[in-house]
């Protein structure tokens, strides 16, 4: 799979040289991000910055009011449980109440993507590429600890990290295997809920690693695409009749994203349901040209909806 590169114009030009980026990255975001000039300056920004509150261990309304009495200042957001930072007087991750477990620091974009799972009580679920544990940990609150989530880790090293947030969480009802994605169907088991949020080239958090903007090339979109499609495959094989595979990346790239989607039309029986969070995913990019239904996907950008760049699709399994 070859990353599709545009031929440079003026306007790529100055905005690469203002903002400090290689020509062909903007070029290629001129093809489909919406008011590019917003979003390179919002990259520039200091990321917002989101915690979710641990209702496996206090009250939306307790953490609020604790925290307001220590200094910090909280906005509510899209989502009951999850605050955006206005004021911290200290580190957020050097509170009492993180480290008992009362939150964890994630930004609400996948946040989102576990929203997408319409988690039940008592359903499986599979966390296909769980490190370091954030979303693990959400679909074990949103099931308040009922039921089973297998949550996948193929670098042995970044597993201790996974346990680490579990076990600070109050997580009862996982367990973590040291297995890449792609061997899932190994553990010979369906799951009623599959939750993808794939490795990509992670254009989408530019704003939190400024290096990306030279140090990114297209062959990490093609690597990240190869390997996203062997991932998104064998999720779609491990979920049961009727049930809802997640596929997400904090890319921008729709080659990682609606491309990898659509690709999977072809040989599933699946349907792109809609999605409340985001803007429409893409029909078209260049000569790529993708199902309708792929509108239903959702798009995240920093200068739109003050989140990491992001990608949902929830694909129902017919």
């Amino acid at each position: 799979m070859k990353a599709l590169i545009f031929p440079n114009s003026n306007e790529s030009s100055a905005y690469a040289k203002r903002y400090g980026y290689h020509d062909w990255i903007i070029s290629r975001f001129l093809q489909f991000i919406p008011d590019l000039g917003y979003l390179l300056e919002k990259l520039d920004e200091e990321p917002q910055k989101y915690i979710r509150v641990n209702t496996l261990k206090i009250s939306i309304s307790e953490l609020k009011a604790t925290l307001q009495e220590k200094g910090f200042e909280l906005a509510d957001t899209l989502l009951p449980e999850v605050f955006a930072i206005k004021k911290a007087t200290f580190p957020i991750g050097a509170t009492i109440e993180y480290l008992l477990g009362y939150y964890y620091i994630q930004d609400i974009s996948s946040c989102f993507a576990v929203e997408a799972l319409d988690l039940k009580e008592n359903h499986s679920v599979l966390d296909m590429a769980a490190s370091p544990g954030g979303k693990t940990t959400l679909i074990a609150q949103k099931m308040k600890n009922t039921g089973c989530v297998v949550a996948l880790e193929s670098s042995f090293k970044r597993i201790r990290s996974i346990s680490f947030n579990l076990a600070r969480c109050g997580i009862t009802n996982a367990c973590v295997y040291n297995m890449d994605g792609q061997h899932a169907v190994k553990l010979n088991m369906k799951f009623d809920r599959v939750l993808l949020d794939a490795p990509c080239s992670c254009e989408g958090v530019i704003g939190k690693d400024k290096t990306r903007k030279t140090s990114h090339k297209p062959e990490d979109i093609e690597f990240c695409g190869t390997n996203q499609l062997r991932l998104i495959e064998s999720a779609l094989n491990v979920v049961k009749h009727d049930g809802l595979l997640i596929y997400s990346t904090c890319s921008f790239a729709p080659e990682e994203n609606e491309l990898i989607v659509n690709s999977m039309l072809e040989k599933f029986d699946v349907e792109i349901e809609p999605l409340q969070y985001g803007s429409e995913g893409l029909i078209k990019f260049g000569q790529y040209r993708f199902h309708p239904s792929l509108r239903n996907s959702r798009r995240l950008y920093p200068h739109i909806h003050n989140t990491t760049g992001f990608y949902i699709a929830r694909l129902r399994v017919r």
